[in-house]
């Protein structure tokens, strides 16, 4: 298995528990790396994302697919909202 490397930012805590309970359901190798730094209260969240996916390289196109179908789902329950 290859070393770690980013695969995806993800925007917010929810994406990332949803992308990971796919990621391990399918027991695809991944860790999931927060933004977050308490020193500047979540600062650098702002304007980098959540966190990020990382997992081996060879994994790359099944998250990013899995990553993708979530930002579909919720752009569809957000437009449902809207109407």
């Amino acid at each position: 298995m290859g070393d770690y490397i980013k695969i995806v930012v993800v925007d917010n805590i929810i994406e990332a528990q949803l992308l990971q309970g796919l990621l391990e359901e399918q027991k695809i190798p991944h860790r999931i790396r927060s933004f977050h730094d308490s020193a500047m209260d979540g600062l650098y969240q702002m304007g980098r994302g959540w966190g990020q996916i990382e997992a081996p390289l060879e994994y790359e196109e099944e998250i990013l697919l899995l990553h993708e179908s979530i930002k579909k789902q919720a752009e569809e329950l957000d437009d449902n909202d809207s109407d």
